[in-house]
């Protein structure tokens, strides 16, 4: 049933400034989540509650506690006895790994099971942990918060398939639409659907929708959430070769999306545990999953298909955040928290933010958020080996797991720390992500890699003797500016990174002139 939300006020402006104070905190300790599902029990460990936080564990139990729900309305003594045992082990995990915080929250197969209330009791009493049983709208709110922390701005309709039910709801920039449904096509449901035959699966499923989901909840892009969508998202960029084998952010048109949904329907289970991409546990279900989104995109009929790997845990998590750490930009908070611990001098990233703000002119937020990431991100490597940080800074960046990135943002990324390290242009390692850069956007990324290696070269990262310097680049030349405090001692080094820069500017004029410190 669709229920209404009140809708929130109008997204404020976001802030890109890197912080490292903020960075560099140390009081946070590690925040825990447990998700009893119908299908899964699941604990996560992140890093810290915040807005970029990072798993430090991730470990589930498969007790498909909705089994025979639907004919028994109770949670089976056994699934009940092992859900007790496995929330015990967890417990001590999250105990031993330092976790000051513990959230645990059920959602289908408790909701629906009269003995649902009985487990959470038995929890409660065996492992000291509190369950929040949530409805379905909190179930779709939360899932679809996930979404919105995850992404950069999204707008679009949410599906969370989960073991046992859908929920499908709003993402409208910074928070969750008027509209959300919750349906009976979780993974379970729908597997016992297709003993039926394919054919009348499909009606069945396309009957529910019809009634439970209004269009008004289509929107151009359906960010799928959920484990067997995950799934479906590393089988099909296994099938087509993608260039980038990160599910969050994976892109593909709603066409092209059913059409492979269709396929993998019609597979059995051994032949889904064969195919790449896909584990033994995730082919029993993998059919549903696929059936499921296939009539679901028919129903919506989106433009496009962007997979999500946040999802309820994650919503729930940014739920528990400040408005105003709500607001922080998931890619810039990830990347300082990764980069600005490993760099030699923390603070010379926000004085190289400022210094490298002309190189473009008309830079669009999006374009700033990823140039500030990249400031950020600036020196990971320097204890690496030198002819190594190039290429390993590369793949690792392009495949790490930040949030809020396209995968061509990421290849922007990787591609502009790639160049800061003096990578080579034509490095084969580049390829094939470096294809989902348009050449426009291969040359800005050089660019600015260049700038900031000119930049390490000549101030030694100190942000005092950057201050002290500035670059002019005109339609024929490129000049590094340097009052007294920048003034490098090895000239010849600094004149060739310059050179590196002009070259990818497209200039073959560049020179170090030294100024006045008063102009």
């Amino acid at each position: 049933m669709a229920k209404g939300r009140a809708r929130k006020p109008e997204a404020a402006p976001r802030p890109l400034e890197l912080d490292p104070e903020r960075a560099r905190r140390v009081d946070r300790p590690p925040y825990a989540i447990v998700d009893i599902g119908s299908n899964s029990v699941r604990l996560l460990v992140y890093d810290q509650l915040g807005r970029a936080p990072m798993p430090r564990f991730n470990e589930k139990s498969l007790l498909r506690l909705a089994e025979g729900l639907a004919e028994t309305g109770v949670i089976a003594p056994d699934g009940f006895r092992r859900a007790v045992q496995a929330m015990g082990r967890f417990r001590a995990i999250a105990d031993a790994m330092g976790v000051s915080r513990i959230d645990a929250v059920a959602t289908e197969a408790m909701r629906r099971a009269a003995n649902g209330p009985e487990l959470a009791a038995a929890i409660e009493a065996e492992c000291g942990l509190k369950v929040r049983i949530l409805g379905g709208a909190d179930e779709a709110r939360f899932s679809t918060l996930g979404v919105i922390s995850g992404f950069f701005r999204p707008v679009g309709s949410v599906g969370d398939m989960g073991g046992g039910s859908l929920e499908v709801a709003e993402a409208i920039d910074d928070h969750v639409g008027d509209r959300s449904v919750s349906l009976p096509l979780g993974a379970l449901p729908v597997e016992a659907m297709l003993r039926a035959g394919l054919s009348a699966a499909k009606r069945q499923i396309d009957e529910i929708l019809r009634q439970g989901l209004p269009r008004e909840l289509a929107r151009p892009v359906f960010y799928p959430v959920g484990g067997g969508w995950r799934t479906l998202a590393k089988a099909h960029m296994e099938a087509v070769g993608a260039p980038v084998r990160v599910v969050h952010g994976y892109t593909i048109g709603a066409v092209e999306a059913r059409e492979f949904a269709r396929a993998v329907s019609r597979l059995s289970a051994a032949k889904l545990a064969a195919t790449p991409g896909v584990t033994e546990r995730r082919a029993r279900t993998l059919p549903a999953a696929a059936l499921a989104l296939d009539r679901l995109l028919k129903h919506l009929a989106p433009e496009r298909v962007v997979f999500s790997a946040l999802g309820l845990r994650e919503g729930f998590l940014y739920s528990q955040l400040s408005r105003e750490e709500q607001y922080l930009d998931p890619l810039v908070e990830g990347a300082q928290l990764i980069g600005l611990p490993l760099a030699r001098v923390p603070d010379f990233a926000p004085e190289l933010v400022s210094w490298t703000a002309n190189l473009a002119t008309g830079e669009t937020a999006a374009e700033k958020r990823l140039r500030v990431a990249i400031c950020a991100l600036s020196d990971i490597a320097w204890r690496d080996a030198p002819d190594l940080r190039a290429e390993e800074s590369f793949r690792r960046l392009v495949q790490f797991p930040f949030i809020g990135v396209t995968h061509p943002e990421r290849a922007f990324i990787a591609a502009a720390i790639h160049a800061r390290y003096a990578g080579r242009p034509d490095a084969p390692w580049l390829s094939p992500a470096i294809r989902l850069l348009a050449p426009a956007e291969r040359r800005r990324a050089q660019i600015l890699g260049r700038a900031i290696l000119l930049a390490y070269r000549f101030s030694g990262g100190v942000p005092a003797v950057l201050e002290g310097a500035r670059l002019r680049i005109d339609p024929n030349s490129v000049r590094l500016e340097v009052t007294a405090v920048a003034r490098a001692p090895d000239s010849e080094v600094v004149s060739d990174r310059l050179k590196l820069l002009a070259s990818a500017i497209g200039v073959k004029r560049s020179e170090v002139v030294d100024i006045d410190a008063a102009t």
